[in-house]
């Protein structure tokens, strides 16, 4: 099998989960901040909203030189907004993987902040860490708000407590 559709298979899934968190985000709660040191909600939604692009950058280039103010974050103004940029950037690193070889995916790629190395690996390494891990992490920051808000919580590998049926330990 081809590493690409074992990348796919993992990437399609994890997609799919932060669509259903990134569905409940309410848009009327934009501004919502839990923590003084936290993003509000849109801030935080729209870096979640972005991350498949860093798999469109490490399939399409070699290296990325970054500088402060380069890439201005994306703020949704609504959730449509936010779906739609999202599906956008899921479905452009979809295509990137599904295009890739082997030979690309253990290419090494390397980004770099104001001159100097942040990170240098095999291509498939930045999609599973830079775009999956890091939407891991960051939708579960993101999934801290629908209990902070008293919203129902959709469930990721498998049913929320919002979803499930209640059951009685005896």
């Amino acid at each position: 099998m081809a590493m690409r559709d074992l990348l796919l298979s993992e990437f399609d899934q994890e997609m799919a989960n932060t669509r259903k968190m990134l569905e409940r985000a309410p848009q009327d709660r934009f501004n919502y901040q839990p923590h003084a040191k936290s993003f509000k909600l849109e801030r935080l939604a729209g870096h979640v909203a972005d991350l498949p692009t860093w798999a469109l950058h490490a399939m399409e280039t070699q290296f990325l030189e970054l500088e402060p103010g380069q890439y201005p974050p994306f703020i949704p103004s609504s959730s449509q907004e936010l779906l739609a940029h999202f599906d956008q950037q899921v479905s452009l690193a979809h295509d990137a993987i599904a295009d890739a070889s082997d030979e690309d995916l253990n290419a090494i790629w390397t980004m770099k902040w104001q001159g100097k190395t942040v990170v240098s690996m095999p291509r498939i390494s930045v999609v599973r860490s830079s775009v999956l891990n890091h939407t891991i992490h960051h939708r579960a920051q993101r999934g801290v708000s629908p209990r902070m808000l008293n919203l129902p919580r959709p469930g990721t590998y498998g049913p929320s407590a919002d979803e499930a049926p209640s059951t009685t330990i005896a």
